[in-house]
């Protein structure tokens, strides 16, 4: 009885073992950040889109710029919180990708700086 019960504990210990996240790596050639930085570098880019409306930058270097900051919100990942947060905000961003390629530049503009908002409060569910 002792030894099936010592099996039974060793298969145990090596089963939690080997799937620890300490194992866990990131593809090779792969940067990962920190949700803080992920959400810092989003923000940065739409902050990118906005300053490039002031200065009257065409349709499409405007909707690049959204694209490139939604694209790289899906770099923010900590929680299930963060991530429908993150989800909402980022479907913002394509509805206002959306008003971009229509012209509507001003709304745009003010739409942006709300969805900046969105994403540094994201910061308190980390």
């Amino acid at each position: 009885m002792l030894k099936k019960f010592l099996v039974s504990m060793l298969i145990a210990l090596s089963v939690v073992a080997i799937s620890s996240p300490a194992f866990a790596e990131t593809d090779k050639g792969r940067v990962t950040y920190k949700p803080a930085e992920s959400i810092d570098m989003t923000v940065a880019k739409i902050q990118l889109a906005v300053d490039a409306i002031a200065k009257n930058a065409s349709r499409e270097e405007i909707d690049n710029l959204i694209k490139d900051a939604a694209d790289f919100s899906k770099e923010i990942n900590a929680n299930d919180k963060v991530d429908r947060s993150r989800t909402k905000a980022t479907s913002k961003l394509k509805a206002i990708r959306a008003k971009a390629k229509e012209g509507a530049l001003p709304e745009v503009e003010q739409e942006l700086k709300d969805t900046i908002k969105d994403f540094n409060d994201l910061k308190s569910l980390i």
